[in-house]
């Protein structure tokens, strides 16, 4: 070894052994950057720890969180950002009076009922509605609630100390709720495209023998924040999900969501994204989470009755993964009521449920098998394949040949 090579190695072993501090840990997130350039928080600090779990904490100042907070635990805690707003891309995700198409169009077009004709229903299989509010007591939706039957609801208390007192029917992350909060369709909508109960109303749920842990971050109208969804990601994980459903973007490009994401996977948990509601080509206007492009992640374009491509879904054919049905969708909504919704936020269920029913099938098979055969299934219709990576939509039926072949 000469002298050249013995200095550069002393170099790396010396900047790798270096002590933390508190300004190598928390990390501004880009603040000038225009592709990271969501309203930060300053008093709230998303904090990833050294064991992989995350928490947000909130302070008067930045100077008194690093002085009182993370000073004191500086060997504990691997990363800090400030805390960020998102907000749902509602643009497209507007409840509509009438509907031109038949009522399960989507449901029809990605051949669901192939599923349920074999007594396959998303059995066994939890789905993370990370989202904002879901009227648990719908009729549809109540019985497909993962109740959490070792808490005692509405007693205050935290009964079986997991860390949130009367999670019974899921848990609210949501930190800065507007007062019409729970009026949001949003939630509700999504979960019954997931898992509506087909013996208790009119609407179709994808999956409906599958459970939900509704963990809403976001109330529809104040926003939520990436330190929330990610407290609500954490939460569903704890709780059984194998997949969460994230219908919604616009974030920033914060470390910390990704690094979530990052958790997920190392979970196994598949993660199905909505691409987004503004027309772009993701591949070169990246929107988050949707750009993220994780192992155990599908982003989700929208088609419409006619199978081709709304102008307002995002698209890309490196990003992008796949279309799901996402133009005049019938769901449930709040208050015992069904509407219709237009929005990537809609198609992305569709794909959450078909992901349902094939684990439901074969629950020995991991992330990557569900990804890979919802993606080598999908119908590509000549002369208007989709700009997606696959160049097609959601099929549930060949989705179940493709995961027999790949999980024997």
């Amino acid at each position: 070894m000469d002298v050249r090579t013995l200095i550069c190695v002393c170099v790396l072993l010396l900047a790798a052994c270096s002590p933390k501090t508190s300004t190598s840990v928390f990390d501004s997130g880009n603040l000038g950057s225009s592709s990271c350039s969501g309203q930060a928080l300053n008093t709230r600090f998303v904090v990833q720890w050294e064991s992989g779990e995350f928490s947000v904490e909130s302070a008067p100042s930045v100077e008194y969180f690093k002085k009182h907070f993370l000073e004191p635990q500086l060997d504990k805690i691997r990363k800090v950002e400030y805390d960020r707003v998102v907000q749902f891309e509602r643009d497209a995700d507007r409840v509509t009076a009438t509907a031109t198409a038949s009522d399960t169009w989507g449901q029809d077009m990605i051949q669901a009922s192939s599923a349920w004709g074999q007594n396959i229903y998303g059995q066994n299989v939890v789905v993370g509605i990370v989202d904002s509010f879901v009227d648990v007591n719908n009729p549809q939706i109540a019985p497909r609630i993962a109740y959490n039957t070792s808490e005692i609801p509405g007693n205050g208390i935290d009964d079986d100390g997991n860390g949130y007192v009367d999670d019974y029917a899921g848990y609210t992350f949501i930190s800065n709720p507007s007062t019409d909060a729970a009026l949001s369709d949003h939630g509700s909508h999504v979960s019954g495209i997931i898992a509506a109960d087909h013996a208790k109303g009119y609407i179709k749920g994808i999956a409906p023998q599958a459970k939900i842990v509704p963990a809403p971050f976001i109330d529809g109208k104040n926003g939520g924040s990436i330190g929330d969804a990610i407290m609500a990601m954490q939460y569903v994980s704890t709780r059984g999900a194998r997949i969460i459903n994230a219908s919604w973007g616009g974030a920033p490009c914060m470390a910390s969501l990704r690094n979530a994401f990052e958790s997920m996977n190392q979970k196994g948990i598949l993660v199905v994204v909505a691409a987004g509601n503004d027309g772009l080509d993701i591949d070169y206007s990246p929107d988050y989470p949707a750009a993220f492009n994780m192992p155990n992640q599908l982003t989700v374009a929208a088609s419409n009755v006619n199978d081709f491509m709304p102008s307002w879904s995002n698209k890309g054919f490196g990003l992008v993964h796949l279309a799901a049905p996402g133009v005049e969708i019938l769901s449930t909504i709040t208050k015992n009521r069904v509407g219709f919704m237009d929005g990537t936020s809609m198609a992305a269920p569709f794909v959450s449920g078909a992901a349902a029913l094939l684990w439901s099938d074969r629950p020995s098979a991991t992330v990557y098998d569900i990804k890979s055969a919802l993606m080598r299934s999908v119908d590509v219709v000549p002369n208007h394949e989709y700009k997606v990576q696959t160049l097609g939509r959601l099929n549930v039926k060949k989705a179940l040949l493709e995961i027999r072949k790949l999980v024997p």
